[in-house]
This record gives C-alpha cells, structure tokens and sequence, in this order.
C-alpha cells in the first residue's frame, strides 16, 4: 500500500504542477462515465467496459478495443493501471486507420513475470514490438498486480516517452533512423508511416485479458513549449 499511496502522490503532484502555457488536464473518465469513448465501429460501449464505483474502469470479459472520441497530436498522459495474473493489455495513441485495422504506437501492459520468454520489446512500459527501453534503469519484471502502477507517455514534436512509477523507460523519435528501423524489424513493416503521424485517437486495447484503469488525465501539449 505504501507503493500505491507513493503514486497517488506523484500523480496529484505532476497534475498541479500544469505551465501556463499547457492546455489544462482534462479527466477521460469525468462523470464515472465512457462518454468520451467509443468502440472501433463508432458506437457506444455496449459490454465489458464498466466505470466501478470507486471510479475506476475495469474490462472484465470482452468489450472490444475503446477509441477515445477526441483526436490529439502532442499531449501529457497519465493514468494508473492494474492487469490481472497472467494479463496483456495496453494504451496506443496517435492510432489511425491501416486498411481494416486501427493501429498506433503502444505503452505495453502485462503481467511481465508470466512470461519469462517474451521478447523484451513487449515488456511492460515498452514501445510495443519497437523499443525496450533506452536506457536500463529498472526492473519492470515483478510487479504487484494487487495494487495500481502509474503510467505517463508524453508525446511532443516527434519525440516520443514512456514512464512507469516515476521513472522514464523510452525516450525515442519518431524521425530517427532507429524509429524506423526498429519499425521495419517489428509486426508493423508493412503499415507506410507507421508511428509518424501527427494526430490520432487513443485505445485502450481489449486482449482478452482483465485490467483496470483510474485517473487517466490528459492535456494537449500542440504549440507548447516542450516540456522537460
């Protein structure tokens, strides 16, 4: 619990400390409803998704991939998550449409202890099946799944990052050699511009597995002064 308590902590700490020159956050689970959210198709989350009592968002069966109604191009996101035993999920961001599919870089989320064997660009936190990590920090492979991680991506003039708990993972662009590189080696080679678009939807990926998310907050960031 003091882990968790830790987090709530930094959390509240980062949303007060907003620049003049940012957009304020605005709260993608306000009301303890989805009504800034909708599925793949366009319509209303129908099942799986439920906004509990205390606030949180739990997919518990299957719902489907959430879109966020809202498109944003360079933002501040936060959000504090919880995967079961076993878990696979996920936040992509920047997500457009590929041919049929909705696709966009991803903030992985598992249970890393379950799979021992994973290739270590699916770790959680990662740029998912593009990046690792940039530099080796930490440990992300033992997680407490009873208690809430905090997650933060910040995405601004083509630089791209990933925090867990208050320490930055991935600090990579997205107009790099490496970016495309690490993008012609992965899942996505055959998707043009993979990554690089300005704007997009968010998703909160459904994979089968149950999670929970609370406090997701996110500002834009478009013709603001970079933040550090």
């Amino acid at each position: 619990m003091k882990a968790a308590s830790f987090c709530v902590g930094l959390l509240l700490i980062a949303l007060a400390a907003v620049p003049a020159t940012a957009q304020q956050y605005t709260d993608l689970l306000r009301d303890r409803n989805l009504s800034q959210w909708m599925l793949e198709d366009g319509r209303d989350v129908q099942s799986g998704w439920t906004v509990e009592t205390d606030g949180s968002l739990h997919l518990a069966g299957r719902g489907g991939n959430l879109l966020s109604k809202e498109e944003f191009g360079d933002f501040d996101l936060w959000f504090e998550w919880r995967i079961s035993e076993r878990g696979n999920s996920g936040i992509k961001y920047r997500v457009t449409k590929y041919g049929k599919s909705w696709l966009g870089p991803e903030y992985q989320i598992q249970d890393d202890a379950a799979f021992p064997k994973m290739s270590a660009e699916h770790y959680t936190a990662s740029l998912y099946d593009l990046v690792d990590k940039s530099l080796p920090i930490f440990s992300r492979r033992y997680l407490d799944l009873n208690t809430y991680s905090v997650g933060r991506v910040i995405v601004q003039r083509h630089r791209i990052r990933h925090w867990m708990n208050g320490n930055l993972v991935i600090d990579e662009r997205d107009d790099s050699e490496r970016f495309a590189a690490a993008v012609k080696d992965s899942k996505f080679r055959g998707q043009d511009g993979f990554g690089r678009n300005h704007r997009g939807h968010l998703m909160l990926t459904d994979h089968g597995s149950e999670v929970w998310y609370r406090n997701v907050f996110i500002r834009r960031l478009d013709n603001c002064a970079v933040i550090p």
